[in-house]
């Protein structure tokens, strides 16, 4: 190849990669829905370990009322308190402002 050649391809190259770069520059722009979103994402984060904790503490607290010789529906009622009380604290943490 000769020199006008090789020079017009680099060119071309460079000017491709520029435009390359740029565009993805403008794809990834911080706007303020995508923060918002960003903070949705986050909360419901926090909700779903909340609700997720939750129902550890509720089989621990199930398991605890078994052992302690309590019957069955005792047992299960005393579980579903301590998830009900867990959904509450999940909606405050999404409900934050």
């Amino acid at each position: 190849m000769n020199r006008r050649v090789r020079s017009k391809i680099a060119g071309s190259l460079l000017a491709l990669a520029t435009m390359f770069s740029l565009v993805s520059l403008s794809a990834y722009s911080d706007t303020q829905g995508s923060d918002r979103r960003e903070d949705r994402r986050d909360d419901r984060g926090g909700a779903r370990d909340t609700r997720q904790t939750g129902r550890d503490d509720a089989r621990d607290t199930k398991d605890a009322c078994k052992d302690a010789g309590n019957n069955r529906p005792e047992c299960r009622q005393d579980k579903r308190d301590v998830k009900q009380d867990a959904r509450g604290q999940a909606r405050d943490v999404k409900r934050k402002d």
